[in-house]
């Protein structure tokens, strides 16, 4: 077998079907099993919070799937935004979104050893607990290691077993549901703007992973067709599990145990069927979830740092492909996730975790907006070539509400993330400035012009 052949072996492209699982199983990780008892102190208002988010969510994922037809290259929002500002621009969203990337990931592995633990006690010793975090994040690398096609068929059998239990609440409670139980629709003193806004502020950002499917478009078999589809579809699909579940949750355990609890899905299955197995069933069920979750997103992760180093953006060993995995990618992100989850627990530094996920929350929403003005700047300078003049004020309104939608994000993410934020972009900008530094030194050397080096004196003359 040649070495093409082996490439292609390992590297076999994503269906609909997968590409689909990938955007359901980056949307949906740990946090949907937490997030009514977040939500229920602000009453059933919150409920209406979700509709809003929803509908922002698929303006995005729309957006996404018109920017992925004229340019289904790997990348995603780096590939769009760079088309339309230029080499500053998408390194930034490259930069911020390989940031979210690993930080994320240290995250999910955390959360997943609490919910290991009701199955395994390993929080007794700090070392089964740090070697526990660190294997939920190295088995995903490895099935990214090992190719393309093996990502895919993690993400679709995790995808499949973790809505089994899912649409159980989700579905089941229906038939149980008490609407006595969901308590009032306000339930806090604040303006109806005010509570709208505060329990909108804890849901931003379940959403985050809409634009999988764009990241890697360059693994999507026909990308111009499946890329939309299945952001929309994978979009929709977690849409109607996070409100299904969330509404089945408040009218099963009630709002006023679920403002104390700990585990809602876990008190929504025992009011539903009794017992206590419903620990161990939720248990497995976020366990599933996580590894999903960190299985698609350790593929996003080294995907866009992948297509900003073929354009030079990047250091060019991000470039590398093996068996069709970017496997610089895949295992810088892997080490730094595993060092900042090591730091995590040796240092007891739990504020400093925080607000490094929370700065993640930031960085995440930068290649929105960027890919967002994008499309509005293609709709704006009449480039026929990557706008349907039949479908112009359509797309105008859809990018306006994604903007808008990615703004509020921003917001939500609190003055502190976004002071933290602009550090690590302005970190990112040194390394852009070296990059720069060293594609202009190439292109003096092989006696070429770039659009940069027209920008310092003296190197058109030594050219």
């Amino acid at each position: 077998m040649t070495q093409h052949e082996e490439q292609s072996r390992h590297a076999r492209r994503f269906g609909l079907p997968v590409a689909t699982a990938l955007v359901m199983g980056n949307i949906i990780g740990g946090g949907i099993f937490l997030l009514p008892a977040s939500v229920a102190p602000y009453g059933t208002i919150s409920l209406v919070a979700f509709g809003v988010l929803t509908l922002g969510a698929i303006a995005l994922a729309l957006v996404f799937g018109g920017l992925a037809r004229r340019h289904p290259q790997t990348g995603g929002p780096y590939v769009y935004a760079r088309a339309a500002f230029g080499d500053f621009a998408g390194f930034l969203t490259a930069w911020s979104y390989w940031i979210t990337s690993w930080v994320s990931n240290a995250a999910l592995a955390v959360a997943g050893v609490g919910y290991l633990d009701v199955l395994i006690p390993v929080h007794d010793s700090l070392a089964a607990t740090i070697a526990a975090a660190l294997a939920l994040q190295w088995l995903p690398a490895l099935a990214n290691l090992a190719g393309a096609r093996y990502v895919g068929a993690v993400q679709l059998v995790a995808t499949v077993l973790k809505f089994a239990p899912l649409l159980l609440v989700a579905v089941g409670g229906l038939f149980f549901f008490d609407a006595d139980a969901l308590g009032p629709f306000r339930a806090t003193d604040d303006s109806m703007a005010g509570a709208l806004s505060a329990s909108a502020a804890i849901l931003l950002f379940s959403y985050l992973g809409v634009e999988s499917a764009a990241v890697s478009a360059g693994e999507v078999r026909d990308p111009e067709r499946n890329v939309g589809r299945a952001t929309v579809l994978g979009t929709v699909a977690a849409a109607a599990v996070y409100l299904l579940g969330t509404l089945s949750v408040f009218g099963t355990v009630g709002q006023a145990n679920l403002v104390g609890s700990t585990a809602p899905f876990t008190d929504a299955v025992d009011v539903m069927f009794g017992g206590t197995w419903g620990g161990t069933a939720v248990a497995c069920a976020a366990l599933v979830s996580i590894v999903g979750a960190l299985n698609g997103w350790t593929l996003l992760s080294a995907q866009t740092p992948y297509a900003a180093a073929r354009d030079g953006l990047f250091p060019k060993v991000f470039a590398t492909k093996r068996r069709g995995a970017p496997t610089a990618g895949v295992l810088a992100t892997v080490v730094l996730a595993s060092l900042l989850t090591v730091y995590n627990y040796t240092a007891g530094s739990e504020g400093v975790f925080e607000i490094l996920v929370l700065v993640t929350t930031f960085t995440a929403t930068v290649p929105y907006l960027l890919a967002t003005a994008a499309q509005i700047f293609f709709l704006l300078s009449g480039q026929s070539e990557r706008v349907h003049r039949g479908r112009l004020v359509r797309d105008a309104v859809l990018a306006c509400a994604a903007f808008g939608f990615s703004l509020w994000l921003v917001a939500g993410s609190g003055y502190a993330a976004v002071y933290q934020g602009v550090l690590f972009l302005f970190a990112g900008v040194l390394v852009y400035a070296w990059m720069s530094a060293r594609r202009i030194k190439a292109a003096r050397q092989r006696g070429e012009e770039t659009d940069a080096s027209r920008r310092v004196p003296g190197v058109r003359q030594a050219a």
